[in-house]
């Protein structure tokens, strides 16, 4: 099967697309043959390496090279073949799912307890959208406590995780502040947004309303000038941060923490890759999706040929919504 395979550190044309052997699923896994994938920040600091502190935490990123030979987190495909002990799929169904590695390829084994049946009213580059982004901002609203009648603020609500957020935080019956730039704005009020605030022009931390839950996605401001706009018991959910070379943003989370203690509103960090309880998530977003609450927001579709070109462009950071790939 033809794969991207990385093999060091670098720019997108590191990523060298080559034959690989198809891989074989073990007890518990399912072999999927891959339509579509997508493209995201993860997929970008892993192939860079970066930030250059992640590498010393014993995490995915190794100190002298990557541990992952293949990136893609998104997966939206065809059951091929199924393992010892898989009851819940069989070859032919319609899945997508949310790894650790490997969505750039043709085929990729993935544990049946990360994967789902695709809802029924997407199609794959659109279902491809979903996993990653969607699970982390329900996953952030879980952790968030949001509740109907709560307001709340997502600051990056143009982009990926933000796009699902707003939309989540809709359909659970929340009203839902925006930051984004200027020129999103309308996409953010048009996916349901009660109000948008543009970045450029006005401070969101400096304004009146109060709020009970703030996902913070882009981490552009401070836990503390944040919590002039959080209710005193508020809760501030940290889903990223700005993008750097060295510390970025493992050094806002850590500043984040260091604060947390010296403020009255709870702080919580949402991590996504390799926790939580993928499969039912992915359910949960599926229910949401056929029933019309949610709707994944695709910027840009390359090919499969394109995945450095994809890469390259989600790099730039302005992305709205989600850039996806057909395989």
């Amino acid at each position: 099967m033809k794969a991207y395979v990385l093999r060091s550190y670098g720019p997108p044309d590191v990523l060298e697309l080559t034959d690989v052997g198809t891989p074989v699923p073990g007890p518990g896994e399912v072999l999927v043959r891959v339509r579509a994938t997508s493209v995201q920040p993860y997929d970008w600091h892993h192939m860079r390496g970066e930030p250059y502190a992640a590498r010393l935490m014993g995490g995915t990123l190794g100190p002298r090279g990557p541990r992952i030979g293949i990136l893609g987190a998104d997966v939206a495909g065809q059951v091929e073949a199924v393992g010892a002990g898989v009851t819940g799929f069989r070859p032919g169904d319609e899945v997508f799912a949310l790894l650790t590695q490997g969505g750039f390829a043709e085929y990729v084994c993935v544990p049946e307890s990360a994967l789902a049946r695709k809802p029924e009213n997407l199609s794959f580059e659109q279902a491809a959208a979903v996993p990653l982004a969607a699970v982390t901002a329900l996953m952030a609203l879980d952790q968030g406590g949001v509740q109907a009648g709560h307001a709340v603020l997502v600051n990056g609500a143009s982009g990926g995780v933000g796009t699902f957020a707003v939309q989540l935080a809709k359909a659970f019956g929340a009203e839902v502040t925006g930051v984004c730039s200027g020129r999103n704005a309308d996409l953010v009020r048009s996916i349901g947004a009660d109000e948008v605030v543009d970045y450029t022009k006005e401070d969101f931390t400096r304004r009146g309303p109060r709020h009970d839950l703030l996902l913070d996605i882009a981490g552009t401001r401070s836990l503390r000038a944040c919590a002039r706009v959080l209710k005193p018991r508020g809760t501030h959910v940290v889903v990223g941060g700005p993008a750097g070379r060295w510390l970025q943003p493992v050094g806002h989370t850590l500043a984040t923490l260091a604060v947390s203690p010296f403020v009255s509103q709870r702080v919580v960090m949402t991590q996504v890759v390799g926790a939580g309880n993928i499969r039912g998530d992915l359910m949960r977003l599926t229910e949401l999706i056929e029933d019309g609450k949610v709707t994944p927001v695709v910027h840009r579709s390359y090919s499969f040929g394109e995945i450095p070109a994809a890469i390259a462009y989600v790099e730039q950071g302005h992305a709205p919504g989600k850039v996806v790939v057909t395989v």
